[in-house]
């Protein structure tokens, strides 16, 4: 899947999107416009079990946002949408992507292959799933709060249950996740303290808290099994929001990743500081986008989930 070259200045930056931009439909307009991309379906579908391109076109909605499902199905929809941008010759500096996402970025500056990409994220939902009992999480979005009421009000909600900060999103938008309990209860005190709006996520777990770590545990086996390189463009990651390209720093930086915060608000920051000021995101959603504009309202922000996207960044970049 190659297409990426670290020798552009273009200043153009790949994302790639995590749980919840996932749809059901997603991806079906631009394979039936680039047929050719129906090779990755079938490719994932080998390695899953499972007809990969049935789920993400046709659902059913309450199988697609389980996540064991909704990992790959974002990951392929992902990876056919980079596949479509391939003949264009689009040349970013950096890429990053947004928890799941961050394997799609991974895939795009090929740091792993496609096919280890699909089974490890498939296995990823899996054990993210068994560690918490289904029903006991809770993943919401609290909006119009600084960092430090967000920590305050989980500090404080933890009396009943484990409760923390898992993306710093953009300013005024912070994902706090944990057990559903200790979740509803910061809710509240979020809402005493100038919360505009709390909005529970479609994320199946609540996914970056200490709740994840022995799925970080377990997937630290599969990812020692996986034969890394190093990347051809950046990536800034999620843990630390740093820039790493070494084979060596992958690994580690992924199973950080599980129980840590996103940092996507500084992942964007960075990606700017290294020159990006074009950022296109690629796959399922405009979620990012969204994200990228509150950060940096001087960016320009595109997007590729369909023809029509498609054709209207290439007018652009």
């Amino acid at each position: 899947m190659a297409i990426l070259q670290s020798t552009n200045s273009s200043g153009i930056g790949l994302v790639f999107p995590g749980q919840g931009s996932q749809s059901v439909g997603m991806g079906r307009a631009l394979l039936e416009a680039q047929p050719t991309i129906r090779s990755l379906y079938e490719e994932a579908s080998s390695v899953l079990g499972y007809d990969i391109a049935a789920l993400c076109f046709e659902g059913p909605a309450e199988q697609l946002n389980l996540t064991e499902y909704t990992q790959p199905a974002l990951l392929v929809s992902s990876m056919a949408a980079l596949q479509a941008l391939k003949p264009r010759g689009i040349t970013p500096i950096a890429v990053a992507g947004h928890s799941l996402g961050e394997y799609s970025a991974l895939v795009a500056a090929e740091g792993m292959t496609y096919r280890d990409a699909v089974g490890i994220v498939q296995k990823r939902g899996r054990y993210m799933a068994e560690a918490v009992p289904p029903g006991t999480g809770l993943v919401a979005a609290l909006l119009g709060l600084t960092v430090d009421v967000v920590k305050d009000v989980c500090r404080e909600a933890s009396s009943v249950g484990v409760v923390a900060a898992a993306n710093f999103n953009s300013p005024g938008q912070i994902v706090i996740a944990g057990e559903k309990a200790a979740v509803e209860r910061a809710i509240e005190l979020a809402k005493t303290k100038g919360c505009k709006k709390a909005i529970p996520l479609p994320v199946s777990v609540p996914v970056h808290t200490p709740l994840m770590q022995k799925a970080a545990d377990r997937l630290a086996g599969e990812l020692a099994a996986i034969a890394w390189s190093d990347l051809k463009v950046p990536l800034v990651n999620n843990a630390e929001a740093k820039a790493i390209t070494k084979a060596g720093d992958i690994q580690a930086s992924l199973i950080r990743q599980l129980p840590s915060s996103v940092l996507w608000e500084d992942t964007v920051r960075t990606m700017s500081m290294m020159g990006v000021k074009t950022f296109v995101e690629v796959g399922p959603g405009t979620v990012l986008s969204g994200l990228i504009r509150r950060i940096l309202p001087e960016a320009v922000t595109l997007n590729v989930n369909d023809p029509k996207s498609l054709e209207a960044t290439l007018r652009t970049v």
